[in-house]
């Protein structure tokens, strides 16, 4: 609890001073749960962006727009590809990590075949590719990119699901395939997010567009209810990232 206090004194800090002086102001890097802290202030003046519409860990901008964001884009890619391992997310999160990098400088990573494009604050960028030279035993060579490459985006699968109602904790057991009890203990854990806030209520209704987080299982996104069955169900379409 004081942690979260000490967030939302930050927070507030943030935004009165970016108000005061006019001027951009930004957070580090924030998890689900310190975006869920963000949006129960529901500050006005400020806009959440990690870099690419598609990253889950986000910064929070006061009296800030998309271009201010002080997010650098780092492409990380083995020397020589026929002799790398194959690296995965792990990989390359603790190798940029044992540098002394601290984790909320850090924003999401996308990986695909041993390559990876890894968003940072400004502050690290330089430092990281200066000092990063090897994941696992992989020699490897780093550079700015100017974005996340489409064949690099996570992709979405678009599936049909039969539940009993367009609730949220319906939706959830059918994408994931879990009991209706295994689903409700993820939403009294607090592992349920809808575009960054905690959902506790297992009968909540998410809107078209609505990103649905669950930690240790992924995300989707709701798409619509699309028809009625015979038998009174419902049939929603879900994008499902892969």
């Amino acid at each position: 609890m004081n942690n979260d206090n000490q967030l939302k004194n930050r927070f507030q800090e943030l935004s009165h001073r970016a108000y005061e002086k006019g001027m951009p102001l930004f957070s580090s890097f924030l998890s689900l749960d310190e975006q869920s802290i963000f949006h129960s202030m529901k500050i006005e003046n400020a806009l959440l962006f990690g870099g690419d519409e598609g990253c889950e860990r986000l910064v929070v901008g006061f009296e800030a727009d998309i271009n201010d964001f002080p997010i650098d884009c780092i492409l990380i890619e083995p020397v020589n590809m026929r002799f790398a391992d194959e690296l995965t997310h792990r990989d390359f999160l603790g190798s940029v990590l044992a540098l002394g990098i601290k984790r909320e400088t850090l924003g999401d990573i996308f990986v695909s075949n041993s390559r990876c494009v890894l968003f940072c604050l400004s502050s690290v960028s330089d430092f990281i590719i200066t000092e990063l030279s090897r994941v696992k035993r992989t020699s490897v060579k780093c550079s700015l990119c100017n974005g996340l490459p489409e064949n690099m985006r996570a992709s979405l699968q678009e599936s049909e699901i039969i539940v009993s109602s367009i609730r949220l904790d319906a939706l959830v057991s059918s994408v994931y395939k879990l009991s209706r009890g295994n689903s409700e203990l993820l939403f009294k854990q607090q592992k349920v997010f809808v575009n960054g806030r905690s959902i506790e209520k297992p009968s909540y209704t998410p809107k078209r567009g609505d990103i649905i987080s669950v930690r240790g299982f992924g995300r989707f996104i709701f798409e619509e209810e699309m028809r009625t069955t015979k038998k009174g169900r419902s049939v929603a379409l879900v994008k499902i990232f892969k």
